[in-house]
């Protein structure tokens, strides 16, 4: 078999490209989010908490709920991962607990994915 049928034998690798058009897009803020499962899909509920502070009770109402399949939320694990690892790189650790945020105290050494010790 000649060197020219051997490539073109082989199947070609196609490059994909997503276009996401954003146009209709509604930004949200959000700084509270659930994670529920069921055994098929993953349930994000962001809201806003207005006192994240505050002790007791706390009622913060859900604003949008995302549902995804486990294969999507183990590739937005895997985005916000390498998001925050970049960000990380650049502006250093990400602190969260707040205490030592407020008082200016080093960062603690966090486990794998950002999870506290």
């Amino acid at each position: 078999m000649s060197e020219e049928q051997k490539m073109s034998d082989e199947p070609q690798q196609v490059q994909t490209e997503v276009f996401v058009d954003d146009t209709g897009a509604l930004p949200t803020y959000s700084n509270f989010c659930r994670v529920t499962a069921t055994p098929e899909e993953v349930i994000c509920d962001f809201g806003l908490n207005p006192q994240p502070f505050a002790q007791g009770r706390q009622d913060v109402k859900a604003q949008q709920r995302i549902v995804m399949n486990f294969y999507t939320a183990k590739r937005l694990l895997t985005a916000l991962g390498m998001t925050i690892q970049r960000h990380e790189q650049t502006f250093g650790s990400i602190e969260l607990d707040v205490r030592r945020r407020a008082t200016g105290q080093p960062p603690r050494p966090t486990g794998p994915q950002g999870i506290v010790e």
